[in-house]
Formats: structure tokens, C-alpha cells, sequence
């Protein structure tokens, strides 16, 4: 077996060229991957990079489900990701077949799912959102229509309250975004009291109740840059904390604290990817991605309908089994 090279940043480097490999990483990536990446982005912007990209190879720096919705988008390309067991704590709470049996027992419901799922969870929906678009969607779907979100519960029950807008929602959460401690949230917010609290809609009710912003990972990012506060609570997963301060780097920014005294508000799927199994990845193109094409046809039609709706155009919901012509 060949060593681990000692530069692996540069070999990193020099394999992305050599492969004409795009590296895709998430905001919740360790920061020297993202200071690696091509892009760094939420899994509105991953999803676009990858739906645009001209490399041959995507090397996936994030958790399962965004590398399968890489090769959803790009059948002939090689989808590769650093782990495979990278997995979503969310996703795991949407099993394929009880979702199946859920939606039977609802046929006149459109199901809207959150990228944040399996591509099986995928080709079983009508729509899929991220949390940048989730509201926008909804909000373009007639009023009488009636909707199944899924898997997110915090998620879909943010959307219902904003949007004034009943939909029956999956029970499922992400392990990080449910252990913010409101508790110690308002105790920082007596020893802060210049800061903001912003906080992502994946949060408990209770939690977001106290913030001041709410938004997707780009948007919370925006937040910062924008806003004169020089301070800032953020309640989402801790690594996205690089990036706001890279791009902020006068603000003064609190990591929102977990239940208890773990390192809950890291995702120990994301925090599975590393440097040396990035580079293994590159140099071996293993792990790849791969799913049945009748599988992943079926998952791209909801993901083209997120492209429509988001970019403005039209979109109208297939009729229910129960309306008639």
C-alpha cells in the first residue's frame, strides 16, 4: 500500500488538475477542506455547482445524500465522496419503505422534501426544497393543495407558522440542530447584549423564538457580512464559523452552545471527512456514488421542478388521484 504523502494539500491540489476533479465541500466541512474546495457552499449552491459543472470527476466533501444528488444531476460523471459512511442523522429518519406506506395513506397530498434526504426519498416526492427556497416554494403551491413535507419536522413546522399554511409534516430532525440549549442561548444573550442571535430553521421552535435572523447556511453568512452588529450567536452546525470569518473577520462570533457538555453542535457525519481521505479519494476515485438510472430518473424530476420554482418559472402540481377531469 502507498504512504500517505506528508503535503496533502498540495497532492490534493495537484490530483484535482490531474483528474479534472471539481471539489464540492459544505459549509460543515473541516476548514482546511474548504479552504481546499472549488466551492464552498450551501446544498442550494452545491446542488447548482453540480448541475453546472464541466469536470469529469466530483469529488463530494460533504455527507451521502449530496453526493447521491451530485450524480442524480450527473448520470455520466464520476461521483466520488471522501467517506462512505458519511451519513445524515435527518436522512436516517426517513426510511424508504415507512415513508412509502405514509404517502399511501395520503394520495391527494404533494410531497415536498427537503434535499436533505435519501435519493429513494427523492424519487418518491414532487418537489424537493433546500432551506433557501423552502419558503418561496411553498409559498407558489394553490392554497388547496395539500402537502406532505418531509423529513424535516423543524423545518416544515417554521414554514407552516411563516407561511400561515397547514401541511402534514414527516417526524424527523438533525441530531445537531435539535440539542441547541434555549437555556444557554439566553444566558449568552444577557452576557452578549450587543449580539444577535441567528439561527437555522432546522432549530426547535422554542429556540428560534430568540433569534433575531433566520435563514439557510448562505443566508445566516450574508447575515454577518451585512449586518452592523458587531456580534453574533449562531445556532447552526459550528462549521460554518470559518467562513463567516474569513469574510467578517471583525465581527466577534459565539458558537450557540449544546444540552450538556459535548461537541454536539459539530456533525460528526461531515466531521468523518478528512484530508487524508480526501486525498485517498482523489487518488483511488473511490468511494463512488451509484444508484439504479430508474432510481435516479425518478429523483431528478422533483429536483427540476426546484430549479423552476426557484428560478421563477411556472409550475403546476400534477392532479391528485382523487380529482377528476
Amino acid at each position: 500500500m502507498n504512504a500517505i504523502p506528508t503535503d496533502l494539500e498540495g497532492e490534493i491540489v495537484r490530483l484535482k488538475k490531474a483528474r479534472n476533479a471539481v471539489l464540492l465541500a459544505h459549509f460543515y466541512q473541516e476548514s482546511e477542506i474548504q479552504d481546499l474546495a472549488d466551492f464552498v457552499e450551501d446544498s442550494l449552491g452545491l446542488a447548482r455547482k453540480a448541475q453546472a459543472t464541466q469536470a469529469d470527476v466530483i469529488v463530494f466533501a460533504g455527507v451521502h445524500f449530496m453526493a447521491e444528488t451530485a450524480k442524480i444531476l450527473n448520470p455520466s460523471k464520476k461521483v466520488v465522496i471522501p467517506d462512505l459512511e458519511a451519513g445524515c442523522s435527518l436522512a436516517d429518519s426517513c426510511p424508504p419503505e415507512a415513508f412509502s406506506r405514509f404517502k399511501a395513506q395520503h394520495p391527494d397530498h404533494l410531497v415536498i422534501s427537503y434535499i436533505n434526504c435519501t435519493a429513494a426519498i427523492k424519487a418518491m416526492s414532487d418537489i424537493i426544497c433546500t432551506s433557501s427556497n423552502a419558503e418561496k416554494i411553498v409559498a407558489q403551491l394553490p392554497r388547496d393543495q395539500p402537502i406532505i413535507f418531509a423529513p424535516d419536522k423543524n423545518l416544515g413546522a417554521y414554514l407552516v407558522k411563516k407561511l400561515n399554511r397547514p401541511m402534514l409534516l414527516w417526524n424527523g430532525t438533525c441530531i445537531v440542530h435539535e440539542i441547541f440549549s434555549e437555556k444557554k442561548i439566553v444566558q449568552l444573550k444577557v452576557q452578549h447584549p450587543q449580539a444577535k442571535v441567528i439561527a437555522h430553521p432546522e432549530c426547535e421552535a422554542r429556540v428560534l423564538q430568540h433569534a433575531d435572523f433566520i435563514g439557510s447556511t448562505s443566508k445566516l453568512l450574508q447575515f454577518v457580512q451585512q449586518d452592523p452588529a458587531p456580534e453574533f450567536i449562531v445556532v447552526t452546525e459550528a462549521g460554518i464559523l470559518h467562513q463567516m470569518s474569513k469574510q467578517s473577520p471583525e465581527k466577534k462570533l459565539i458558537p450557540a452552545p449544546p444540552d450538556g457538555n459535548c461537541a454536539c453542535n459539530e456533525c460528526p457525519h461531515m466531521k468523518r471527512n478528512t484530508l487524508e481521505k480526501l486525498y485517498l479519494c482523489l487518488r483511488d476515485l473511490q468511494p463512488e456514488i451509484t444508484m439504479p438510472e430508474e432510481q435516479r430518473l425518478a429523483a431528478l424530476k422533483p429536483m427540476l421542478r426546484m430549479f423552476e420554482m426557484t428560478d421563477g418559472n411556472s409550475f403546476s402540481p400534477r392532479p391528485s388521484p382523487t380529482t377528476k377531469p
